[in-house]
């Protein structure tokens, strides 16, 4: 209704046009002014007394209208799929994203290393565990993907999407470990995340 307002209105106006109850009208403007989608504005004295705060929309899209990020995901990903070596261009993608979304202090031990890119994963909705591993100086289990639905069909781009962030982010770091792999499904619920020394430029 503000949105086709020729003008800022009161609350009193807002509950007439309405039917609703000022406090009711007062309870919805406050929540559309957390959101950024309503401001109020000043207006001058014409008489005597505080002048009543007035309300108009923010212009632009709504920013709590509806999104579906998953369709972008899935035409991006299906361009990728389309590119020749799909899986290096997802892999650099990913180690991309991680430098430019990690902070650059080192991560010089072993342990330091594990423990950040854990978290790391941890952040990003992967549900990672750590594990002893029966190869290389250790694993991280994956008990979560967020990319699942994508990750189903088109495992060729999304995985190595996932290994670029994992192998960006502790190149960033400086850490003196890499991923040498990661096992997609290894079971029904597990994706496990190899882990070996790195191998530093000489």
């Amino acid at each position: 209704m503000l949105r086709t307002a020729d003008a800022p209105l009161s609350i009193a106006a807002v509950a007439d046009e309405l039917s609703i109850h000022p406090n009711t009208a007062r309870f919805h403007l406050d929540a559309l002014l957390r959101t950024g989608q309503v401001e109020s504005v000043e207006t001058g004295r014409t008489k005597p007394g505080r002048p009543p705060l007035m309300f108009r929309a923010v212009p632009g899209m709504d920013p709590a209208g509806p999104r579906d990020y998953r369709m972008l995901a899935g035409i991006l990903v299906a361009a990728l799929a389309g590119q020749p070596n799909p899986a290096r261009r997802a892999a650099a993608a990913g180690s991309t994203w991680a430098k430019q979304h990690t902070d650059g202090s080192d991560a010089r031990s072993r342990r330091s290393a594990v423990d950040r890119l854990t978290n790391l994963l941890a952040d990003l909705g992967f549900a990672p565990q750590k594990r002893s591993g029966a190869r290389g100086i250790g694993e991280i289990g994956l008990h979560n993907c967020p990319f699942l639905e994508l990750a189903q069909t088109r495992r060729d781009v999304v995985c190595p999407v996932h290994m670029g962030v994992m192998k960006g982010a502790l190149s960033a770091w400086d850490a003196p470990i890499t991923v040498s792999e990661l096992t997609p499904f290894a079971e029904p619920d597990l994706c496990v995340v190899h882990l070996a020394p790195a191998v530093k430029a000489s």
